[in-house]
């Protein structure tokens, strides 16, 4: 019996900080207006770090994600191919299951103009900060 009543305890405490938190957190995450970003400076050797290691690596990212996306029918994951599940599900009937399909096809295909917008961002900063590598001069 006592075992009962401390399950119960705590089953009641548990819900009522899920209850607590469901509360709070709108309210945390509620911002009018944006913080300003202050520029970010960047040491010769960090901005080397940057222009030859990351900025090729997340170029490569965004690339490949826009090709995926972007892929027939036979590539998975791309908008193609789940337009073409989702037309087999309906086809065996399965109507929420190729819901479910063409709601991810929606939500894919408009990761293109993020992608597009990252993409852009990663060049403009290229040709702003990058330099291209020069060899020793005679």
């Amino acid at each position: 019996m006592e075992l009962t009543s401390w399950t119960r305890r705590l089953a009641l405490a548990g819900s009522g900080v899920a209850i607590g938190l469901v509360a709070i957190a709108p309210l945390a995450s509620a911002q009018t207006t944006p913080a300003p970003v202050a520029p970010i400076t960047l040491s010769p050797e960090e901005s080397q770090a940057v222009c030859g290691t990351w900025i090729p690596k997340l170029t490569a990212r965004t690339t490949k994600a826009t090709e995926r996306i972007n892929g027939g029918p036979e590539i998975r994951g791309s908008v193609a191919n789940l337009k073409a599940r989702a037309q087999d599900q309906r086809a065996k009937n399965h109507n929420d299951r190729a819901a479910q399909l063409d709601e991810r096809a929606k939500k894919r295909s408009d990761r293109l103009p993020q992608l597009a917008d990252a993409k852009k961002k990663l060049d403009d900063f290229t040709a702003a900060h990058c330099k291209p590598a020069t060899g020793p001069t005679k």
